[in-house]
């Protein structure tokens, strides 16, 4: 972890050798200043060479200005790097995220993730620029400071030093239940964020059912498991800094005792031992500094720890020997197949199906059954472990997944549309497209008349997942956004089940036109819509027990039958 954590510095190497170069300076001023105590004490002002005094305050004025500007460089500098460093970090996880499966999305929810890429990696940013500034200006400032006070009196100097493993020992000690608290804190952030997005997600549905006294009590009760995780955090972060605190006065304890004996004793003169008082807190600054790291040293190792978390997930990936598929007829054949999300359950039960090219063939059934899972599996979202799928003869697992989702054209019942402007959104199905390509699309999704009566047109706003339209005008936007992919295969997912009846007469025309010509597989609820589709393949339980055309299965008097006798009564 160490070695992935140290790569991100690679780019930045100049500026990191300059920032440690700088905190080195700035640790070679701070002991200037002890030193030219000891010489004024000792020397210039018993012998009164008040001009060497002005002289070296002087100097010494000089070199605080100096150490002033590396400061602001390390300041400034410094700190952009660990931006950088992090925003590298940032794009490498959104870039993993883009690669991960659709089952990793199935268990990790989007608030958690969240959380990931904006707080945790704030840690690591500034355990990246003031981790090696702290540890270089804090071990070079006390190994100064160890030589310094050894040219003083040397005994008095291992007396001091011989408290500092009690420093050592103690924060090792509570480094471990330190490092476990804190991380137990960011899981708890990102469960508040996670319930936060569900919540701010769904205020409609919060308001419609009159429920925000239930969402203020998942909300509070994710608040409460923070405030208790931050309780533990800071309980030993308490302890630690009380308990090292009073290290830190036993050292003066410790120089003014010993330095007393050691005068009375005569080892030592008045100005000596009245400069050790003063140096002693060089070394005591340090020790405190490294002291303040390991907290910010816990929450950038727990920051780095959840996102190397998600770097190490398996994304998606392509067989060695897979290859783009060119030319798509889209003959699919499905053979075989035995599908389960959960290992001990199975959605799929050695289901075969084969789809002729620019046929229509419609998956109907009970919820449930394996209908939906069946247009995940044909597109590659979750891998098979048993049976097989082809597309034009070619087994999909031979194909890269990025062609493979080219030649697939989708529209699912639950739209969702980015917050952007009208054009944006049809764009997604193909960002080189020209805009008389895009109005061509939207006028064959029949959207474009409605489009052409806003003020701002194709570029209108339609606010997050598109809150601005209704669901029928959304429903348009992502066959307009198919219309421009212009795919050889087309999955229509109960494209219309959420729409009216008049709204969904409007959209199957608009379905009816973009399948003309594609290998369509529409999984439809209301059979009325589906009635002229080449084939009809009923599931239930994960198994095709009926296929034939509408007709053929009419007069077989099943399953079929059975539900579109219910809804033709429903709807009378």
């Amino acid at each position: 972890m160490l070695k992935r954590f140290l790569s991100y510095y690679k780019p930045h190497k100049k500026i990191f050798a300059l920032d440690m170069a700088a905190s080195f300076t700035v640790s070679l001023i701070g002991i200037l200043y002890p030193m030219i105590t000891r010489l004024m004490l000792n020397d210039l002002i018993p012998n009164k060479n008040y001009q060497m005094i002005i002289l070296l305050a002087s100097a010494l004025l000089g070199l605080y200005l100096a150490r002033m500007g590396l400061h602001y460089f390390i300041q400034y500098k410094g700190h952009m790097m660990g931006v950088r460093m992090q925003a590298q970090m940032r794009s490498d996880m959104f870039n993993h995220l883009q690669t991960l499966p659709y089952q990793y999305y199935d268990n990790n929810e989007t608030g958690k993730i969240m959380s990931r890429m904006t707080n945790d990696l704030m840690d690591i940013s500034e355990l990246a620029h003031h981790g090696p500034e702290n540890v270089i200006i804090s071990s070079v400032s006390i190994i100064l400071a160890f030589i310094y006070l050894s040219t003083i009196n040397v005994w008095l100097t291992l007396i001091i030093f011989a408290c500092a493993p009690l420093l050592v020992v103690f924060a090792s000690f509570l480094r471990v239940k330190m490092k476990e608290a804190f991380k137990e804190s960011r899981m708890a952030i990102a469960e508040i964020n996670a319930s936060l997005e569900g919540s701010i997600s769904g205020i409609r549905v919060t308001k419609a059912f009159t429920n925000s006294r239930e969402e203020k009590r998942k909300f509070e009760d994710g608040n409460g498991r923070f405030v208790e995780a931050r309780r533990n955090a800071y309980r030993y972060m308490a302890r630690f800094h009380s308990f090292t605190t009073f290290v830190t006065d036993v050292f003066n304890v410790v120089v003014l005792i010993a330095g007393g004996f050691f005068l009375y004793g005569g080892k030592i003169t008045f100005g000596d031992y009245s400069t050790f008082i003063v140096s002693v807190n060089v070394f005591l600054s340090p020790v405190m500094t490294l002291i303040g790291f390991m907290e910010q040293f816990q929450n950038g190792v727990t920051g780095f720890e959840r996102f190397v978390e998600i770097m190490n997930e398996k994304p998606e990936f392509d067989n060695p020997n897979a290859q783009p598929i060119k030319n798509v007829e889209g003959t699919i054949e499905i053979k075989n197949v035995t599908y389960g999300y959960a290992e001990d359950s199975d959605v799929l039960k050695n289901v075969s199906l084969k789809i002729s090219k620019g046929k229509t063939v419609a998956l109907v059934g009970p919820s449930g059954g394996g209908k939906t899972t069946i247009c995940h599996l044909i597109p590659n979202f979750y891998r098979l472990e048993q049976g097989n799928i082809y597309i034009d003869g070619i087994d999909i697992h031979n194909i890269t997944l990025e062609s493979l989702r080219r030649n697939i054209g989708i529209v699912q019942q639950d739209v969702y549309l980015f917050n952007a402007s009208i054009k944006e959104n049809i764009l997604y199905g193909n960002p080189n497209a020209t805009d008389e390509e895009i109005v061509l699309a939207a006028k064959r999704a029949n959207i474009h008349d409605y489009i052409m009566t806003l003020d701002d047109g194709y570029d209108t706003q339609i606010g997050e997942r598109g809150v601005r339209l209704s669901g029928g005008q959304k429903q348009r936007l992502s066959i307009a956004r198919v219309f421009l992919k212009n795919p050889p295969i087309l999955i229509l997912d109960e494209a219309t089940s959420a729409l009216d009846n008049t709204t969904e007469i409007l959209i199957q025309q608009s379905l009816d036109e973009l399948c003309k010509g594609r290998t369509t597989i529409v999984v439809a609820h209301r059979l009325s819509t589906i009635k002229n589709a080449d084939e009809i393949a009923v599931i239930s339980n994960g198994e095709i027990v009926e296929q034939g055309n509408h007709n053929a299965l009419i007069e077989k008097g099943g399953m079929y039958a059975a539900l579109y006798k219910r809804q033709f009564r429903e709807n009378n």
